[in-house]
């Protein structure tokens, strides 16, 4: 037997060898599921029909709330680090992928030496050559790791949608706001107004001894207090421009130029007629970018078991190389070309300390963590979308009664103010009306306020319209792992 013949079956030994420990791979841990409620219990505003939550700022017909959102995400912090987190995972996913191919390196040296050993001159030797290296992915190792670095990279995408919807929520609760302090803010000049011009004609009926100074002086007192109020509402509103030119980064004068130039045309929330609601939660938890990070992360982990797990099996590897030396002296000068291919060579951990364990146990902590943290953001999921919901049953049950509120105590200050000119009514009489009607004129704007926030918190509970990717591997652990409880104790 030559020793081609011998090379020869030594390395088909050694890939039956791989291939009979290779159906000893142990799979990582099996998929977490957590169920959600079959049905909303709070109310579904428009019967439950789906709309595409996309495009619900610009349905909102408030180009300046679009234009705003617009520039807080392109200098949000938040946003930008999540676009850095899905490069990494992006970098990884390629990583991985190269992991499957073999390496190719090129070198290149020379060394001159006394050529005595071999009976040679003093001369110059050169090497040029390309070396390849292919480690084969018996036991699934690197397939886990690279499924890993999918569900990462997607989770990744999700969690930069969901930055983007965070980003979105804040600066249009932070709009809104805005625009109900100027709602407030002209209320509570009107009513100040109001109250200095009762002050005058009182402030004149006493010095005409038709009214007493007593009276003048609760007009006075009235109107420092509704011009007080006024004043702190107006503080209000320029603290909040402030927070808005913070949040998108917008000079505060051109800021104020675009209010200005885009006035409250309605103090109706518009949210009412373009966002609605799946009927059972599990569709709508699938739209929800931060539980599929959550899952995706399990998946990760998963996936990272069963990469540590793979470490403790052999490992194949086969090298080459191809190269050409060249010797230059005085009197000589010549080439040579050489190659090999191999060894083929396997490996077999037998003592590590416990290193590889404890990389295992270290997966599966981690994996233990990712089921946790996802279980608890389906159930805070399922809470945002409900608590959602209920406010916008209940502001929307209490809309008509503070319009009908609003209506009657103006006219009530109207009937008031009409009796106190006649002098049918006394200035107390008048005050009390008057802060009565400015009462429920703020409780009517608050609860418009506290609508759009209860819209805003919809869209951000149901996604912000982001859709789970169609090719997706965090349902693999579904289909490919079915041994949790045997490999938990392996």
């Amino acid at each position: 037997m030559n020793r081609l013949q011998q090379a020869t079956r030594a390395c088909l030994s050694l890939l039956i060898l791989a291939g009979c420990l290779s159906g000893c791979v142990t799979q990582p841990p099996t998929s977490v599921d957590a169920a959600p409620p079959a049905q909303w219990y709070a109310p579904l505003p428009h019967d439950g029909k789906l709309t595409d939550l996309t495009q619900w700022w610009q349905q909102q017909g408030d180009p300046l709330l679009v234009e705003l959102i617009t520039a807080a995400e392109a200098v949000s912090p938040t946003v930008a680090a999540a676009q850095s987190r899905l490069e990494q995972a992006r970098a990884s996913r390629a990583e991985a992928v190269a992991s499957f191919l073999p390496t190719l390196d090129a070198s290149v040296s020379a060394t001159r030496a006394n050529g005595q050993p071999l009976a040679l001159p003093t001369g110059t030797t050169v090497r040029r050559s390309l070396t390849t290296s292919w480690e084969t992915d018996l036991f699934g190792g690197a397939r886990t790791y690279w499924r890993g670095t999918i569900a990462r990279h997607e989770g990744a995408q999700a969690g930069w949608h969901d930055a983007r919807v965070s980003v979105a929520a804040e600066t249009a609760n932070q709009y809104y706001e805005q625009r109900a302090c100027e709602q407030l803010a002209r209320i509570t000049r009107a009513d100040a107004d109001s109250r200095a011009e009762t002050a005058r004609l009182s402030e004149l009926s006493a010095k005409a001894g038709f009214t007493a100074p007593a009276t003048a002086a609760l007009a006075r007192a009235a109107a420092a207090e509704g011009n007080g109020r006024a004043v702190q509402q107006q503080a209000q509103c320029d603290l909040g421009v402030k927070a808005l030119v913070a949040l998108t980064a917008i000079n505060e004068t051109d800021l104020r130029k675009k209010f200005a130039a885009h006035p409250i045309t309605s103090t109706a929330p518009s949210a009412d007629a373009t966002i609605a609601i799946d009927s059972l939660p599990a569709n709508i938890l699938a739209q929800r970018p931060d539980v599929f990070a959550a899952d995706a992360e399990v998946a990760a982990a998963s996936a990272d078991v069963g990469a540590a797990r793979a470490q403790r099996y052999p490992r194949l590897r086969l090298l080459g190389s191809i190269g050409r030396t060249r010797f230059m002296s005085n009197d000589l000068n010549f080439a040579n070309d050489t190659w090999s291919f191999g060894p083929l060579s396997i490996s077999l951990p037998l003592f590590d300390g416990g290193k590889r364990t404890a990389q295992i146990d270290a997966a599966q902590a981690r994996y233990e963590e990712a089921v946790a943290q996802y279980r608890a953001k389906v159930r805070q999921a399922v809470r945002e979308v409900e608590e959602a919901l209920v406010n916008l049953h209940s502001t929307a049950l209490r809309s008509i009664d503070a319009q009908t509120a609003v209506d009657g105590y103006r006219a009530s200050f109207a009937g008031t103010e009409s009796r106190y000119q006649t002098g049918l009514a006394s200035l107390v009489e008048l005050e009390e009306s008057r802060r009565t009607r400015l009462a429920a004129e703020t409780a009517q704007v608050t609860l418009q306020r506290e609508r759009q926030a209860a819209w805003v918190a919809l869209y951000r509970a149901a996604g912000g319209g982001w859709s789970r990717p169609t090719s997706d591997v965090v349902g693999l652990r579904q289909h490919e792992h079915n041994n949790d409880g045997q490999d938990k104790h392996d």
